[in-house]
């Protein structure tokens, strides 16, 4: 009985640890997942604001290709077959051709 009401007096956790827990939470998961994305939208941004005429790309589709002309929102690439035009988004920042992959 003695050792019951010892376990009763015991102190109780405090009650703002579950919100200390969710935002320690929270930090993590912006530094390991929210941050390296807005990291590498920055970088594709970058990427495709200084491309020019005559760089050889690859597309997020794997067609690689030499820029003929660029405009606000498409690219032209000559292609092995010909020219296809694709939008500005669908160039790959990650797929840098090698000088054999495109003649």
């Amino acid at each position: 009985m003695n050792m019951f009401k010892i376990l009763l007096q015991a102190d109780t956790a405090e009650p703002g640890f579950p919100w200390v827990l969710l935002l320690g939470m929270f930090i993590i998961m912006y530094f390991f997942m929210i941050r390296p994305q807005q990291k590498r939208q920055k970088e594709a941004k970058e990427f495709r604001d200084a491309i020019s005429k005559g760089d050889k790309v690859v597309t997020i589709g794997g067609v690689h290709g030499k820029i003929l002309s660029i405009s606000d929102l498409t690219v032209v690439l000559e292609v092995e077959s010909g020219k296809i035009r694709v939008s500005k988004s669908a160039l790959s920042p990650s797929g840098r051709p090698e000088a054999e992959d495109v003649k």
